[in-house]
Parts: structure tokens; C-alpha cells; sequence
């Protein structure tokens, strides 16, 4: 069993570094790959991140890395104001299980 699992282990190894050579073998010259968003049928807010990722993919990146968190704990705070307005107590745990 072993043996078989080396030999499995190997044969992944050996597949994933073959690959390129695979894909250049396949195509041999390419074209290089253009990123960029379509802008023109935006407006407003979603222009301007559809820019911003345009123009540089950096700020675009550190933009929403910083938006990601900051959403979660905006709509965490909300949800538990909501949840304290129906009656839902989150702060003290009580198991109903006895």
C-alpha cells in the first residue's frame, strides 16, 4: 500500500512540474493576456472602481482588501442591533438542552 501511494505521490509530482511544457507544446507562441474592464456602459461608483481597476491593479487589490473587512464588520454591527431589537440575546448563552 505503500509502495502504491509513492508511486500516486510521484506521478503528481512528475504531472505537475510536465505541465508547462505541455501547454507551450500545445500552443507554442501566444498572445499576451490584456486585463481589463468594460467601462462603457457604467456610471457612478461602478465606473469609477471599473477605472481604478484599469489603471492600476495595486490600488484596485489594497482597495478591496481594505473594503472586504471593513463591510463584514458593518454588516456584524447590524446584525446584531437587529438581533437585539427582535429579542435575540447573543450575549449571554444559556444552553435550552438539559
Amino acid at each position: 500500500m505503500k509502495k502504491r501511494l509513492q508511486r500516486v505521490w510521484w506521478g503528481l509530482i512528475t504531472l505537475i512540474l510536465l505541465t508547462p511544457s505541455f501547454a507551450l507544446a500545445a500552443g507554442g507562441k501566444s498572445a499576451p493576456i490584456v486585463l481589463v474592464a468594460d467601462t462603457r456602459k457604467l456610471d457612478g461608483v461602478m465606473l469609477w472602481w471599473a477605472n481604478l481597476y484599469n489603471e492600476s491593479h495595486l490600488y484596485f487589490m489594497l482597495l478591496t482588501i481594505v473594503i472586504i473587512p471593513v463591510t463584514g464588520v458593518v454588516f456584524g454591527v447590524i446584525a446584531d442591533i437587529i438581533m437585539s431589537w427582535i429579542g435575540i440575546d447573543l450575549k449571554n448563552r444559556e444552553l435550552a438542552e438539559h
